[in-house]
């Protein structure tokens, strides 16, 4: 792996390693909000009790933790660039009373395990942030047994992400933010259609197909979606830190005005939308 990508690989592991006590905090939300998009991962994989499954850049267990439940005669191994997320997952593990869960801290681009372990590989909503996304792939195929299937989430564009875009683009309003280099890690990276279709059919997977997949963020309050995405969005959080403190509170409250318009039956509903990729090994 190049310099570069080392570079990028061990700011990630920082990141995550930060924010892991905000993630930890926001943890059942989170669950909530993103349940769907595991249920239709674990639906794609079509999983079997019994099965050995592998779930890639899991931080704090999902959907590996519902798939652990779901097979009890099986096992799951979640793996994580940051140990400190895993070590969330770990706990969450144990409230369960799952012992066919086990974790492992590890780049995604260089997988601990033998060829040909797993019978489904899952990553939910880490491609985007892999410093080779090409790379990762072809390990998730590798430590794939022929016929598994290995499903990913991204997410897709950024108008149809109103739980993301809401603070985002009212923070590129007011902040100069410098312009990411094509392809570098980010939350929308992966979102052109058919970008992840073509990474999974190069890497050797057949019957690769794509599902668009879409659910709601709620908050009960818009204070409570500016907390959440303060404490753990990175992008948020490195945008803010360059204004001064009268911008802060001047964002603060253009971010609050949009989050009332999108209050629903008493929440703040915002839409969040994922593409679902599968192929077979």
């Amino acid at each position: 792996m190049s310099a570069h990508l080392d570079q990028i690989r061990d700011q990630q592991r920082e990141t995550w390693d930060r924010f892991s006590a905000g993630w930890k905090r926001w943890d059942r939300l989170v669950l909530a909000w993103l349940a769907p998009f595991g249920a239709a991962m674990i639906r794609q994989a079509a999983i079997r009790d019994g099965a050995q499954v592998l779930d890639v850049a899991a931080g704090t267990g999902e959907p590996g933790l519902t798939v652990a439940a779901s097979i009890p005669n099986g096992r799951v191994t979640v793996t994580d660039l940051s140990e400190r997320m895993l070590e969330v997952a770990t706990e969450n593990a144990k409230h369960r009373g799952l012992s066919n869960f086990e974790t492992r801290a590890c780049d995604a681009g260089a997988l601990p395990f033998s060829d040909r372990t797993f019978d489904a590989v899952l990553c939910r909503f880490g491609f985007m942030f892999f410093p080779d996304v090409a790379a990762a792939a072809r390990e998730m195929v590798r430590v794939a047994r022929p016929g598994a299937h290995v499903c990913a989430a991204v997410w897709g564009a950024p108008d149809k992400n109103s739980w993301a875009t809401t603070i985002m683009a009212t923070i590129a309003r007011h902040v100069e933010m410098p312009k990411p280099p094509a392809g570098a890690p980010g939350l929308f990276r992966c979102a052109p259609a058919g970008m992840m279709a073509a990474v999974f059919a190069d890497a050797g997977l057949r019957d690769v197909r794509e599902e668009e997949v879409t659910t709601t963020m709620a908050h009960d309050t818009p204070e409570d979606y500016w907390t959440f995405m303060t404490e753990i969005a990175a992008p948020v959080v490195a945008g803010l830190a360059q204004v001064d403190a009268t911008t802060h509170e001047r964002i603060r409250n253009e971010v609050l005005d949009l989050a009332r318009q999108s209050i629903r039956a008493g929440k703040v509903e915002l839409r969040s939308t994922a593409t679902l990729v599968v192929g077979t090994r």
